[in-house]
Formats: structure tokens, sequence, C-alpha cells
């Protein structure tokens, strides 16, 4: 089984910071060059380190709205740039391709330093805004294998921004431990939206399923100190951010204030 990540190979909490790129090539919203954009993403990863991130991840945030299970080459090619540029602070790097876009993000794995995919609908199909999303484990661990790749899988589990009636009969337990019976390495709890709280029943729920749990959604200073007592990573966007808004710059005192909160916490474990 791959490494989930260093950071989670010890008590501490994992603070995971967004690395929301700028409109990529190939979207609606597209102007900047890709060296600007480039630029643009290595500030906000440096931000982040300088914080007290352990890791990041990087996005295509800004891509709306999204296509359904890809992404145009010419945007997994300077999303590709982009990891590679983050990968060279140090950190461990992550990487979401919205929406869904499983496989393409395993196929920059192969070429670029992704320690981990964030993966929706890795288990059980969904409704999110840009239509069904079918699940993906079978295809998706088969070619990680025939990659000869250790690229961890964190799996959202009843992934935000979706409806879920097709699974309403089974609770976040269930779901969450059969994303763990299809392989993922790891799971990540969320609310309903960008930006809203998870569930602490959910959280606690989740934990049965015998994974690391990352938190993926709605974290701020006010929580961080509770949710890290109970959770094995954070992943942390908006409220990083200037004004906490996901489409500003990252703010490193936000960053201190996060990371502040959870070392408070970890020092009661």
């Amino acid at each position: 089984m791959p490494r989930i990540l260093p950071a989670l190979d010890h008590d501490r909490c994992a603070l995971v910071g967004m690395v929301h790129l700028l409109p990529l090539p190939g979207s609606p919203a597209w102007t900047e060059p890709v060296q600007k954009i480039l630029d643009h993403a290595a500030r906000d990863a440096e931000r982040l380190i300088e914080g007290g991130c352990d890791a990041l991840i990087v996005e295509n945030m800004s891509d709306l709205p999204y296509l359904r299970g890809e992404v145009r080459p010419e945007t997994l090619a300077a999303i590709t740039l982009a990891v590679d540029r983050v990968a060279r602070m140090g950190r461990p790097v992550g990487l979401q391709i919205l929406a869904g876009a499983n496989r393409q993000a395993l196929g920059v794995a192969a070429v670029a330093p992704v320690a981990f995919l964030r993966v929706e609908a890795f288990a059980y199909g969904h409704l999110a805004d840009e239509g069904w999303m079918d699940a993906c484990a079978g295809e998706l661990l088969r070619a990680r294998r025939d990659l000869g790749l250790q690229t961890a899988i964190w799996a959202d589990v009843q992934k935000k921004h979706a409806a879920h009636a097709a699974t309403a009969d089974l609770s976040i337990q269930d779901l969450a431990r059969g994303a763990a019976f299809c392989g993922a390495d790891a799971l990540i709890a969320t609310g309903l939206s960008t930006g809203l709280p998870v569930d602490p029943q959910h959280l606690q729920a989740m934990r049965a399923a015998g994974l690391p749990v990352a938190v993926g959604s709605g974290v701020n200073a006010a929580s961080a100190a509770i949710l890290a007592a109970s959770a094995d990573a954070l992943i942390v966007g908006s409220d990083l951010k200037e004004r906490g808004d996901w489409r500003a710059p990252v703010d490193p005192l936000r960053v201190r204030a996060v990371r502040a909160a959870m070392d408070g916490a970890a020092g009661g474990r």
C-alpha cells in the first residue's frame, strides 16, 4: 500500500493547503499566460509553507464550469507544469482535477511528483453539478498498478457539491467502509459545499472504516483545534486566503492562525 503522507506517519494532524490555480488554458475564464499562472501558484505555495502547511494540493478550482471526467489537453499540460513547479517547494504535493478527472490526474502523477490524489466518486456514483459521476475505483487502481505508481488515493465520501439520493439507504459509515473496501488509502469528509463545515458525527463514523480521515471543507482557525483532535489531516482552502475568499491570494497570517490552533490541539493529545 502507498504511504498516505509522511506527515500522517506520526501523531500530529497534518495541515494541507490548497493551491488554487488561476484559470487554465482551455477553460472559459482563461486570460493569463502560462508563466504567470505558474508564478501565482508558486507564490501561494510559498505562503502556505511559510505559514506551516505540511503538504499542498494543486487544483484547477478556477476552471468553472467544469467538464465531467476530463479536461482538455492544453489544460492537462498546464496542470502538469504547475504540479512540477509547486513540488519544487519541498512539500508533498497532492492533485485534484475537477471535475472527476481522476484517471487524467493519475496520468500527471506518472510524470510529475504527485504524492496523492484527491478523488471524487471513487466508490459509489453520485449526481454532481456536472452530471452523473460513475465510481472509478476499479479502473483507477488498475491503472495505478499498470503504471507502477505509489500515489495514494484520498477518496471523498459523500462528496460536497453533489446529490446522494441514489445512496440514501447507506449511512456515512457504510459509504466509508465501501470506499475502504474498494482500496482507498485515506478518506475525506466534507460539508455540503466549499466552505461549509463537516458534521462531527460523520467524521467519527468514518473513522470506523479503519483508514486515516481528512477533513475537506469548512476548516477555519476557530474550528481547527477541535477537528485536529479527531482527524489525521485538515485540507484548507478558503480560510487561508485573504478575506477568506478562495479566489484571493494566500494570506500567511491566516495560515499561521490555523496552524497555531492545530498545534494547540496537539498539545492536548
